[in-house]
């Protein structure tokens, strides 16, 4: 009985041994290989990790530049998503120029941030993305010409604009805390040739209190935006 016992307690041992050396690997990002094909693939907001998802896209320029000898300008990035692997397997969605003109092309960039490591797996044309998309509403006439419509918040082109607008208002103001961007709550645009306005409702968060702003912002022909008009709003 003592040599069963001694055998149980030593198998329990070993088990929770075992389980515990799983469980760091995953954490420090040593998955095997079955386990880096289970992440599943989620949308990054606009606002969030904003400046090293524009980081990893120039890189994915740079880099395929320099792998075809190719002559790509970075535009923007347009959408961008991200799965769990061996590490992070960053999908992109970028508006490049080529030759003058303004094009969409994907990328994936697989990062190891414990290695250093950074790697573009794969650019190529967008060629099953339309060719107008909803993020090029600031820069495309509809076809019924210009004039205001309703367009989604949570658009690209929308959350570039929504961010520029938080940006400026926390420079006019005096507060010692960040204005932070929670909800674009409606946004309207209209288009003019290349340029656009837009008129946006915005909830903002300062510290802790909340705060509605009504913004319009104007887009010219170079792509540049400038907050024309912003007020309080209140329900």
């Amino acid at each position: 009985m003592m040599m069963k016992g001694r055998f149980l307690l030593l198998f329990i041992v070993f088990s929770l041994s075992i389980f515990s050396s799983s469980v760091i690997a995953s954490e420090l990002g040593f998955c095997n290989e079955e386990m880096a094909l289970l992440g599943g693939v989620r949308d990054v907001p606009a606002n969030e990790n904003s400046g090293e998802v524009e980081s990893l896209a120039r890189f994915a320029v740079d880099e395929h530049n320099k792998k075809e000898n190719a002559l790509l300008e970075f535009g923007r990035v347009v959408k961008a998503k991200e799965q769990t692997v061996a590490g992070t397997l960053h999908h992109l969605t970028l508006e490049i120029i080529e030759g003058g003109e303004k094009k969409l092309y994907e990328a994936k960039v697989w990062v190891k941030s414990w290695l250093n490591f950074k790697e573009l797996q794969e650019f190529k044309p967008a060629t099953d993305s339309p060719a107008i998309t909803p993020s090029d509403l600031g820069c495309k006439k509809d076809e019924h010409g210009s004039g205001w419509r309703e367009v989604p918040g949570d658009d690209p082109e929308v959350q570039h604009v929504a961010e520029h607008a938080v940006k400026t208002i926390q420079q006019r103001s005096n507060s010692l805390f960040p204005y932070e961007l929670q909800e674009v709550v409606h946004a309207n645009a209209e288009v003019t040739g290349e340029a656009a306005k837009f008129n946006l409702l915005l909830k903002l968060k300062r510290g802790d209190k909340e705060e509605k702003f009504k913004v319009e912002v104007h887009k010219n022909n170079e792509g540049a935006l400038h907050l024309n008009h912003m007020e309080p709003h209140h329900d």
